[in-house]
């Protein structure tokens, strides 16, 4: 006897086969199934994970409203191509990479190239791409992170009354489109000045200093070995930071209170200096465990000429090698902000030995 189907005639099957059919189509089907939930599982997850801190917004289709020229600057972006695979390395080029560009790092910028994106090779398991300038060159108009619906905000009036051109940092014909400038959309609980977290700082950036005016930070005088529990000292030199403000975080003034220049121009704040041992020097530390030495220095001093300042650091617990680090901060401890986001904050470490 033939039977019809789909896929034209078939032999009957055999009376054991008819009962084994209905049992593989249910095993197939239960697969299938399975296959389904987990993935619409994991697809759940990821979503949740990506809107743990943050509410939904109402407007994420491409349409999203325009900022106004006041909440938002003009879009920032960096001018040159696509990047390229870095090539792997050979065994020979590995041994060489101390002596040279690592060709597994990618490409190598050229002296006087400002602007644009070389590769930074396959690392980790990620395409790195190296933005030269951070950025803030004159850039090109199919930035990543742009909102092509909105047009570049109009340049702001300069202090002086004169119409500051967009010259660095602008795309024409779209804005960045941000996640957020506040804690409207965040799901996290306001920050108290207290030195809680996961929180959300809704303070404002506040004043930023011209760049002839930011400040910047040197370590200038640290030895290079000391011993076990041996005081030694460490010297610092800062310019532009007029160290007169100080809002304890204990006390409820941490991340509190916005940045503010004196008449002249110069961020009030102060600066801190740390000193830490290193598990090792291959790996970045772990951040819960408290340096072993720390203090925060202000002395009503400071200003647009550079001076110096000693620091007595208290000995070191153990052998190894010791970070030690001093940065500037604003009244609140955050480092001071920069006109340009290719400067190097005011910040600097030194690495010590410490031995028997």
């Amino acid at each position: 006897m033939q039977r019809r189907s789909f896929y034209g005639d078939e032999p009957e099957r055999p009376a054991e086969d008819e009962q084994r059919a209905p049992n593989a189509r249910g095993k197939r089907a239960v697969t299938v199934i399975a296959a389904v939930v987990a993935f619409v599982a994991g697809l759940t997850v990821t979503q949740i994970s990506e809107a743990a801190t943050r509410r939904p917004n109402q407007n994420n289709n491409g349409s999203k409203a325009c900022p106004t020229a006041t909440a938002k600057g003009p879009a920032t972006g960096a001018a040159g191509g696509t990047s390229k695979a870095a090539p792997k390395p050979s065994a020979s080029s590995a041994a060489a990479a101390d002596e040279g560009a690592d060709p597994s790092a990618g490409s190598v910028p050229k002296p006087d190239q400002t602007a644009g994106d070389v590769s930074g090779g396959n690392q980790n398991g990620h395409q790195v791409t190296n933005h030269i300038g951070d950025g803030q060159v004159n850039g090109r108009p199919q930035w990543r992170r742009v909102n092509p619906n909105c047009p570049t905000p109009p340049p702001t009036q300069g202090s002086g009354g004169s119409t500051g051109a967009p010259s660095a940092g602008s795309s024409t014909g779209t804005t960045l489109e941000t996640l957020g400038n506040d804690c409207s959309q965040s799901r996290l609980a306001a920050h108290t000045g207290f030195q809680d977290a996961p929180r959300c700082v809704s303070t404002a950036f506040g004043e930023v200093s011209s760049q002839d005016k930011n400040p910047t930070l040197l370590i200038t005088r640290a030895p290079q070995r000391v011993r076990v529990g041996q005081a030694f000292t460490i010297q610092i030199s800062t310019r532009n930071l007029v160290r007169d403000r100080f809002l304890g975080a204990a006390a409820g003034g941490y991340y509190l209170e916005s940045a503010f220049l004196t008449p002249d121009g110069l961020t009030r704040g102060h600066f801190h200096t740390a000193c830490r041992m290193l598990a090792n020097t291959r790996s970045a530390p772990d951040p819960t465990v408290a340096p072993a030495f720390f203090v925060a220095t202000e002395d009503r001093g400071g200003g647009a000429q550079p001076d110096v300042v000693t620091i007595n650091i208290t000995g070191m617990p153990t052998t190894g090698t010791a970070q030690c680090a001093s940065w500037a901060g604003d009244g609140s401890h955050r480092i001071p902000m920069m006109q340009k986001a290719n400067e190097i904050p005011s910040f600097d470490s030194v690495r010590i030995t410490v031995t028997n």
